[in-house]
């Protein structure tokens, strides 16, 4: 199971956050392929947005806009260049 619709990106997510392993995550998995599978990256970026938000909503993560656009650059771009590196 490739968990790219989304409630499988979204326990995804949590189970990673719940590990702690999130800032590490390198992103979600496609078949580059598919032209829709950009489409699914946009999908992956939003959902993985509206969660940190939700934290952040809730009190559950520090309201720092830095500290969490570079977590979100991380797992979006950085993780993965680094692990293919």
């Amino acid at each position: 199971m490739f968990n790219d619709q989304k409630d499988g990106m979204e326990r995804q997510l949590q189970q990673l956050s719940q590990l702690g392993l999130l800032s590490q995550f390198v992103g979600m998995l496609t078949d580059s392929r598919s032209f829709l599978s950009y489409t699914r990256h946009e999908y992956f970026r939003r959902i993985l947005c509206e969660m940190i938000g939700g934290w952040v909503e809730r009190g559950e993560a520090p309201n720092d806009l830095n500290l969490l656009g570079n977590m979100v650059k991380n797992i979006c771009y950085d993780n993965a260049k680094g692990y293919f590196k």
